[in-house]
């Protein structure tokens, strides 16, 4: 990991929290090296301390980055505490939805600035990260951080980040709706609820499986036979490009308040 000194992550929440959890499954931060600042008690700052960490220290100065996970309303709340205790090399990482680095670096200047968009799958290693930094140094910091825990998508400009965040940030609750729809819609088929559901997980967890290199036309095609029910299903589905209008109009308003929290 290209990073001198410690991590600090500011904020514990269902992001930060995700974060730590992968951090300490896959040993992307070691724990000794760990600084969580929360300002709740958090069941994960709690593991991570009897691993190690350090949960709201005093002393900052070994801080090498800095990971902001607060929520976008509260960050500058959270950050300018933290302007006199980080060094001033300190990279500082968000990953806030909305908030420019610009408006980042107004307030903790001089330090370099990156921003990453994490789907809570880090927890498990299996996420999936938009990257985009105002210097080499801080994205190659945001690399060592996350690429031990997610898939990294690396942007070439930072209003892209946005539609990151409407695409993949949101992404994974826009398919926890579509199980849900579909366990519901066996249940309205005749299947008791438990089972129903217990297939519509399986069903996405089975497509999520097999999506990783294979074209996505090509994926349906091998379960769409000619003729057969999926083809039927997906026809209905599709019917007067409803998916597609459906899943774009979620994107765009996603994208809207995206951009409304960067003018807050």
């Amino acid at each position: 990991m290209a990073i001198s000194g410690d991590v600090a992550i500011v904020g514990c929440g269902r992001l930060g929290s995700a974060i730590v959890e992968g951090w300490l499954a896959t040993g992307a931060v070691e724990p000794s090296r760990l600084i969580i600042i929360t300002p709740s008690d958090k069941p994960i700052a709690a593991a991570a301390r009897e691993r190690g960490a350090r949960i709201n220290p005093g002393d900052l100065t070994g801080v090498g980055a800095v990971v902001l996970a607060t929520k976008p309303a509260k960050w500058r709340e959270a950050a300018e505490p933290l302007l006199t205790r980080l060094p001033d090399h300190a990279a500082v990482i968000s990953v806030m939805a909305g908030v420019r680095t610009a408006t980042i670096g107004n307030v903790l200047a001089p330090r370099p600035v990156a921003r990453v968009m994490p789907t809570t799958g880090v927890a498990t290693g299996q996420g999936v990260a938009a990257v985009w930094a105002t210097t080499d140094a801080a994205r190659r910091i945001a690399h060592g951080l996350f690429e031990a825990l997610a898939e990294i998508v690396d942007l070439d400009e930072e209003r892209h980040m946005d539609v990151a965040t409407a695409v993949a940030g949101s992404g994974p609750a826009y398919v926890h709706a579509f199980t849900r729809a579909l366990s519901a819609a066996g249940v309205a088929a005749g299947l008791d609820e438990s089972a129903a559901l217990r297939l519509a997980r399986g069903a996405v967890r089975s497509a999520a499986s097999a999506a990783a290199d294979d074209s996505l036309d090509d994926l349906i095609a091998r379960v769409a036979s000619p003729g057969g029910t999926t083809e039927a299903g997906l026809r209905a589905l599709s019917a007067g490009d409803a998916l597609d209008e459906a899943v774009g109009a979620a994107v765009a308003a996603a994208l809207r308040r995206a951009r409304e929290l960067s003018r807050d």
